[in-house]
Formats: C-alpha cells, sequence, structure tokens
C-alpha cells in the first residue's frame, strides 16, 4: 500500500513538472532572445559617437527592466492559470469561484450619443461637480416679531440668467404647533459687482402669523433655495438651510421698541493687505472724539489685522469702543471687493436694533463737522431722513508743506497731508449714514432699500476728508514739500487746506487722555 502511494505521488509530480515547463518555455526563449538583442545594442552603442546618440544609459536600463517586469507579469498570470487548471481538475470539493460582475449605479452611468431613426446623432453631455454653491450664509437675523433677514452669497450666474427662489419657514420646537411658511423676498445689494458669487438678503416675513415665537419656546427658520432650473434647466435642486435656530427664552422682543443702546455705530468693510498701524491709530483716536462716549465700531478683519495693527486696537477694545471679527474665511469665495457688500449688509442686520444712527465709510476716509456745530447738532438736524449722503473732500497724498521738512516722520498723516484737490467737473464717490432701522439692505456708497426718505444736500454741514492710498502705505507719504497756496501736481489742481492739521492737537491730547501713552512709538 505504502509502495502504491508513492509511485503515484512520482506521478503526479512529473506530471506537474512538464506543465510547468510547457508553459514557461516558450516565455524563457522570449526573454532570453530580448536579453541578447538588448545587450548586443547596448554593445554597439558604445563605439557610436555621443552626437548620434538619442538614448541616454538610464533610458536604456529603464527599457530592460521594462521589459523583464512585463515578462514576469506574463509568467505570473500563466502560473496562476496552470496552477487553477490543475488543483480544479484534482481537488473537486473546492472549486474556484468566478469574478462577479461589477454593477454600476444607473444614476451615475454616462450617457451615450445615439443616432436616431432619422440619422441624427444625438449628443450626450454629462455633468460633474457644481459651479458654485446655491447660498452661503454669513448670517441671519430678527427684523421684528415676524420678520427676518439672512445675509450670505449665491452664485451670480444662477441670478443673472436665472430665476431662483426662496421659501422660508418657521418650525416651532414646540411640535405640537405646524410650521408657518412664507415666500422669502431676496434683495440683490451690490448693483451687479459680483463675480462668482453676488451678494443675497432674503427678507422673510409672516405677514398672517404677527408674532413669530411669540411664547418664547423657541423654534428655527429654514430657508428652501430652490435653482428653479437655473444653470441645468432639466433639475430643480432644493437645498433646505436652517438659517437660524432660537433656543426657548432667547428673544428679547423688547429690543425692536425700545431705546438703542448707541446713538451712533460704524460698520467698517472688509480690511486686507498690509495697513499702516499709525493711519490706523489716527483714525480711531480722531472719530472716537468725534462721535464721543455713546458710540461704536465694529471692525472686519479680511486679512489687514496683523499683529501691529491689532496692538493699536487693543486700547479700544478694552475700553469697549471697538468690536473685531474675524471675517477671513470668506475669501474662500470669490466675491467683490473681499466681499464688502455682504460684509455691510451683515452689520447692517447685526447691529440694526442696537443704534440711532448707522455710519457706512472707510477707514483712510475722516468725517468732519464745521465748527460750532456738533455730530449730534447735525444729525438732529437731518432726523427727517431715514438716509442722507456726505460730499467727499480728497486730499493728496503727497503733497505737504515744507515747513514740516525733517521733522513729517513726527507728525500724524491728516496734519501733514494739507492739499486739497479742487479738480471740477467730475463726479466723486460719497458716502452715506441711516437710520437702520428703515432700512433692509445696505450698499458701499448708499443704500437703495430703505424706508423713508433720502437727502443729499448736506454741504457746508458735514464732509469727509479722503486720503486714498495711505491706509497701506507703509512708508513715509510726504514726498513732495512746497510752501504753495494753489498748486497742479499730476495734472490736477490743489489749494491748501489745513481745516483737520489744525485739530491734529486736540485729537493728540484726547488719545493720551483715554489710553495714556502705550500707542507713542507706533511705526507707519
Amino acid at each position: 500500500m505504502a509502495k502504491e502511494r508513492g509511485s503515484g505521488g512520482g506521478g503526479e509530480n512529473k506530471l506537474l513538472v512538464k506543465v510547468v515547463w510547457k508553459s514557461y518555455a516558450a516565455e524563457l526563449k522570449l526573454l532570453l532572445t530580448a536579453l541578447l538583442v538588448l545587450c548586443s545594442l547596448a554593445t554597439l552603442l558604445q563605439f557610436l559617437p555621443s552626437r548620434f546618440l538619442a538614448i541616454s544609459t538610464s533610458d536604456l536600463r529603464f527599457c530592460i527592466s521594462k521589459a523583464i517586469a512585463q515578462q514576469n507579469d506574463v509568467v505570473q498570470q500563466n502560473d496562476v492559470v496552470s496552477n487553477s487548471s490543475i488543483f480544479t481538475s484534482s481537488s473537486s470539493s473546492s472549486p474556484t469561484p468566478s469574478p462577479q460582475p461589477v454593477l454600476k449605479d444607473p444614476e451615475n452611468e454616462l450617457q451615450e450619443e445615439t443616432v436616431l431613426p432619422n440619422g441624427v446623432v444625438k449628443r450626450a453631455f454629462n455633468p460633474y461637480g457644481a459651479a458654485a454653491y446655491s447660498f452661503i450664509i454669513m448670517g441671519a437675523y430678527r427684523g421684528g416679531p415676524n420678520t427676518f433677514a439672512i445675509v450670505g452669497l449665491a452664485s451670480k450666474p444662477l441670478h443673472v440668467y436665472g430665476r431662483p427662489t426662496y421659501e422660508c419657514m418657521w418650525v416651532p420646537s414646540n411640535h405640537s404647533q405646524e410650521p408657518i411658511s412664507a415666500d422669502g423676498y431676496k434683495i440683490l445689494p451690490d448693483w451687479g459687482y459680483g463675480r462668482v458669487y453676488t451678494v443675497v438678503v432674503v427678507n422673510c416675513t409672516f405677514p398672517d402669523h404677527p408674532l413669530i415665537n411669540g411664547e418664547n419656546s423657541g423654534g428655527k427658520l429654514v430657508l428652501r433655495a430652490s435653482t428653479s432650473g437655473g444653470g441645468d434647466r432639466n433639475l430643480n435642486v432644493t437645498d433646505t438651510i436652517d438659517a437660524l435656530v432660537e433656543k426657548p427664552g432667547s428673544v428679547d422682543f423688547t429690543l425692536f421698541t425700545s431705546k438703542p443702546k448707541y446713538k451712533y455705530l460704524y460698520c467698517g468693510s472688509s480690511l486686507y493687505g498690509n495697513l499702516s498701524p499709525q493711519r490706523v491709530r489716527e483714525w480711531f483716536a480722531y472719530h472716537v472724539r468725534l462721535f464721543g462716549p455713546e458710540s461704536h465700531f465694529v471692525i472686519h478683519d479680511a486679512g489687514g489685522v496683523h499683529e501691529e495693527v491689532m496692538e493699536v486696537l487693543k486700547p479700544w477694545i478694552e475700553l469697549g469702543y471697538v468690536t473685531l471679527q474675524d471675517i477671513r474665511e470668506q475669501e474662500r469665495f470669490d466675491g467683490y471687493y473681499h466681499n464688502q457688500f455682504m460684509v455691510v449688509n451683515d452689520c447692517l442686520h447685526r447691529y440694526k436694533f442696537m443704534a440711532k444712527w448707522m455710519f457706512f465709510f472707510d477707514v483712510d476716509e475722516f468725517i468732519y463737522v464745521p465748527r460750532k456745530n456738533t455730530i449730534k447738532s447735525v444729525l438732529d438736524s437731518l432726523s427727517e431722513y431715514s438716509q442722507f449722503t456726505i460730499e467727499q473732500m480728497p486730499m493728496s497724498c503727497k503733497l505737504c508743506l515744507s515747513d514740516d521738512a525733517g521733522k513729517t516722520y513726527r507728525k500724524w498723516g491728516f496734519e501733514k497731508l494739507v492739499y486739497r484737490d479742487v479738480k471740477r467737473g467730475i463726479r466723486r464717490d460719497r458716502k452715506y449714514v441711516v437710520q437702520p432701522r428703515s432700512v433692509y439692505a445696505a450698499g458701499v456708497h448708499m443704500s437703495q432699500n430703505l424706508a423713508g426718505k433720502t437727502t443729499h444736500k448736506t454741504e457746508g454741514r458735514i464732509m469727509y476728508f479722503h486720503y486714498h492710498g495711505t491706509i497701506a502705505q507703509r512708508r513715509e507719504p510726504c514726498r513732495n514739500l512746497g510752501n504753495w497756496t494753489e498748486t497742479t501736481f499730476e495734472n490736477n489742481p490743489y489749494v491748501l487746506d489745513t481745516t483737520m492739521r489744525n485739530i491734529a492737537g486736540f485729537v493728540k491730547k484726547f488719545e493720551l487722555k483715554m489710553i495714556g501713552s502705550r500707542l507713542q512709538k507706533t511705526r507707519q
């Protein structure tokens, strides 16, 4: 019995060797032949001049290694086939499972072109990804007992070439109460300045329900943003967004009718770039003095509040005059001018019930009220208007008095830049002030969405001096000194105007009184 087993096993081994040898013989012959040819070629190439060679030694080694690798793959595949056939025939109890077909998701399957019965070739289009987000929320705020404002960005092409729609829904925390729906009214306040994204303010007003969450039991505002066939006309994609969540007991309904916390609130545009700490220092000292203790300044950092600027802001933050918001994340979304339209609209609705008057201008602009007037007296005289605009006084950012030679570095910017551009016949930008409870959306130079009257006739009562190009300049601005009363520089006429220069001493004393000497060594 043992003899028979031994002889039988030897026969099987001989059969295996024969099968493997037959499988490998042709491949081995091909491999040896290829190696012989390549070695001969390598030997021949050594005797040729280098200028006739178009292939390097490293390239040759790469070709040889690739050929060997391909040959090994073939051998391994034949080895698998041989072993599979041998073990399948010798062992019927454990068959090799056949490969399973890969099933495609019908929804993701490629659409192929087809030939119609009339011979026309119908082409197919297969979309991937998305051109832009449907909606990006920066903030959502109450506008009263039954109304809300949602501020954000949306795809500009969608709004230019499509007709997206918005639906608002209030979902009470008390599940026994039914959700309330209303159409969302969209406002596009950036005047078409958007890029990939445009600014959208969605107003959600529930007219048949005068008090949303009146029992203060909590709930959430849901926004349903629909493309309505915009982008892809075969689809109507609707995104359901939880825009605002109110926790039980969190709403103070007296806010909408009570006296505002501040008389004057400043909404700053996006700050970016390598800003001058000294210019920022001057701007805050000047305007805190102008607006007084019942004022507040909201600053939006889009990358401009670097360490040196932060040192300038700290004293005013500590005194409660400044709120600094980090909005650098908005740079992910390509909008106009660091999304400044979205930023000022968010500020408007966030602080709508906290200020009597809201100012919109930049940190290279200085509000000025003529002597014998105060900011209070001027605004009181304009209280019948929901909005008024302010005249610009453009100042040179290069011309200074020769009397300041050798000491310009010690003087503040608005103290030494004393030449005003008086070119006529051109339209200059104006900045503006609003009573925010009457405004639905903000612009940069004025609002076009408000209830009430607007006036532009404020000349002689209030103005702003504009030092364009100085806020992001880290070098000394005085590059041309003179004793001119009038002069022409770079084809523009200028006149000497020392209005702001005359105030500088009072502003410096005010800063020293308020925060001490901690900013005395601030650099340009």
